[in-house]
């Protein structure tokens, strides 16, 4: 992730996405508090910072290293869902960004966030989608499920949160991802998918998939490789 993650289509298109969903749906005071739980690397410390004050935490001593190496905000050790070291009601924003399917409690580590924000602050999480895609590239990221709509849609009333907007994304080039897993169940070939294609393959699918910003909350897309969804404390 650290030597891809600046440069390969998938992240930076992602993050262009992230911001359009935080600016429309979050819309964070001024002066918020923030925080990315679980960072990574830190490729997403930057665009995160822009929104406010910004925390973060991560579970791997090599990836938190990383994302302290940034020097974009203070990375702390954190595991959800019971080793998160922050007080209740702190955050306007929290992010959490492809990291609950990694989590085998994903209910009680949802649980645990809603009690970090603040009374009208809201959690923005992103999680792959369509478990019938499971494939090697599950297996390599430590992968507990992939979620569809529904089952993400439960896991978080059963957190006892609020879904404010729901959907999927990476839409459009869904039916080329469908072909290539079909392709590899097939074969038993497994290319790697982390791996940065060639400079116009790579910017073409940058754009492809930079271009939902413009419809997810417009155009409520019936199918993608990801959801996300935002979420609010139950009043």
């Amino acid at each position: 992730m650290s030597a891809v993650e600046d440069k390969h289509w998938w992240f930076v298109a992602r993050r262009r996405i992230i911001a359009s969903l935080i600016e429309r749906f979050v819309r964070p005071p001024a002066g918020a508090k923030v925080l990315e739980a679980g960072c990574g690397t830190g490729g997403n410390l930057a665009l995160l910072a822009r929104y406010g004050k910004l925390d973060a935490f991560e579970y791997d001593p090599t990836a938190r290293a990383k994302a302290a190496a940034k020097q974009v905000a203070e990375i702390d050790f954190g595991a959800l869902p019971d080793q998160v070291a922050r007080p209740d009601g702190s955050y306007d924003l929290i992010a959490l960004l492809d990291v609950l399917e990694h989590i085998e409690e994903d209910e009680a580590s949802l649980q645990r966030l809603g009690g970090l924000l603040r009374d009208d602050g809201k959690l923005l999480l992103t999680v792959p989608a369509v478990p019938s895609l499971w494939s090697e590239h599950d297996v390599i990221h430590h992968h507990h499920r992939r979620y569809t709509r529904r089952s993400l849609e439960q896991c978080i009333a059963k957190a006892g949160l609020k879904v404010e907007r729901i959907g999927y994304f990476n839409s459009l080039l869904f039916p080329i991802a469908w072909v290539q897993r079909q392709a590899q169940r097939l074969t038993g070939r497994h290319a790697p998918l982390d791996a940065i294609p060639g400079k116009l393959l790579n910017g073409a699918l940058e754009k492809v998939f930079g271009l939902e910003r413009h419809i997810l909350g417009k155009v409520d897309m019936p199918i993608g490789l990801s959801l996300f969804a935002v979420v609010s404390r139950k009043a």
